[in-house]
C-alpha cells in the first residue's frame, strides 16, 4: 500500500471516530501538529526520509483517543505498531515513531531530535498568540470529563503547566519560549483583574 494512504485512512478515522467532546484533541489538532512538526524538522535541517517518519508519528500521536483517553500514547503506539507494517515500515522505524509518540506524554521526555520536534509541535501553541484559543478548547474538553473544574482551578492548572514546560528545539527555545513567557504574564494579569 502507498504511504500516502496512511494519512487519508487514519485522518478519516480521526474525523469520524473521535468523541465529539474532544474540542482540543481533535482531528484539527492532529493536522496542526503534523504541519508544525514538518516546519520544525525543516528548521532543524532534517532529510525528507526523516521528515516522513516525523509526519507519521505526528499523525498517530493522539490516535489512541479513538480507543480511550487514559494512557492514549501507549494506545497510539500500539495502533502504529499494528498498522504500519502494512505500509512497509521496518521494526526500527516503528520503534522510532513510538519514541516520538511517547515524547508527547506529559511530562515530556525527549531522547533525540525527532522526539524534540514532535514534543514541540504538540505544544507549539503555548508559545503563540493563539494560546487563549487552544487553552479555552482544552478547558472545555476537561470540563466535559470533570464538570467540577472551575476557572480558579483551571488558572492554577495552566500556570503550573506553563511553568513546568520547556521547549526542546532551537526554534522552540528562541522563538516560542519568549512568547510563552508573555502568555504567562497575560494569564497572571487576567487573574489579578478578576
Amino acid at each position: 500500500m502507498e504511504k500516502t494512504q496512511i494519512f487519508d485512512s487514519l485522518f478519516t478515522r480521526l474525523e469520524q471516530g473521535l468523541p465529539y467532546y474532544l474540542y482540543y484533541h481533535s482531528a484539527d489538532h492532529t493536522k496542526r501538529v503534523i504541519d508544525r512538526a514538518v516546519f520544525l524538522a525543516k528548521d532543524e535541517g532534517l532529510s525528507d526520509k526523516e521528515i516522513e517518519l516525523i509526519k507519521v508519528a505526528a499523525l498517530y500521536h493522539d490516535a489512541g483517543f479513538l480507543i480511550g483517553r487514559k494512557d492514549h500514547e501507549t494506545k497510539s503506539c500500539n495502533l502504529a505498531s499494528k498498522e504500519l507494517p502494512e505500509f512497509n515500515f521496518s521494526k526500527a522505524e516503528i520503534k522510532t515513531i513510538c519514541g516520538m509518540i511517547n515524547a508527547t506524554r506529559i511530562p515530556q521526555k525527549t531522547y533525540n531530535i525527532y522526539d524534540k520536534i514532535v514534543a514541540d509541535a504538540d505544544l507549539f501553541y503555548l508559545g503563540t498568540d493563539d494560546y487563549d484559543i487552544y487553552s479555552n478548547q482544552l478547558y472545555k474538553e476537561l470540563q466535559h470529563i470533570n464538570p467540577d473544574i472551575d476557572e480558579k482551578q483551571w488558572f492554577k492548572i495552566q500556570l503550573d503547566f506553563l511553568y513546568s514546560h520547556s521547549f526542546h528545539t532551537h526554534y522552540g527555545i528562541t522563538v516560542l519560549e519568549p512568547v510563552k513567557q508573555k502568555n504567562i504574564k497575560k494569564l497572571i494579569n487576567s487573574q489579578l483583574q478578576k
